[in-house]
């Protein structure tokens, strides 16, 4: 009669699974430390903070020194880059806060800040949400 000995193949898993019991405690799992802004510091007034909707559009809020709205609509990107230029030839440093929605593409909060960077905007900043 031919029949099949299963008993070194038994004795295989058991070995394979003595050497995975023994390693995988040795194994490092890749962990992302996200930081928190549990203790986000309150933003000084930034005169433009653009933000990034859900469906990829475009809004503008414009401040003045005393932190009051003067100016909020919606421009699509290509209006963008007038809206900097503007802002830019007043003159003086001109920070921007990028706010993005909590569904809106990655991709799309990067194409606004490649954009201001070609528009030599150099004090970039993300808005969040404290968690409280």
């Amino acid at each position: 009669m031919h029949d099949i000995n299963i008993v070194p193949y038994v004795d295989v898993m058991l070995v394979l699974l003595v050497i995975f019991m023994v390693t995988a405690p040795l194994v490092t799992p890749a962990i992302i430390d996200l930081p928190t802004v549990d203790k986000a510091s309150q933003p000084r007034v930034v005169p433009i903070e653009i933000f990034v909707k859900a469906d990829q559009g475009l809004r503008i809020r414009q401040r003045d020194a005393r932190g009051q709205i003067v100016d909020e609509r919606d421009v699509t990107k290509s209006e963008l880059a007038n809206v900097i230029k503007k802002a830019r030839s007043k003159g003086g440093d001109l920070p921007v806060l990028i706010g993005g929605d909590k569904s809106a593409r990655y991709e799309s909060v990067l194409a606004v800040m490649d954009e201001l960077r070609r528009q030599g905007v150099q004090k970039v900043g993300l808005q969040v949400k404290t968690t409280q």
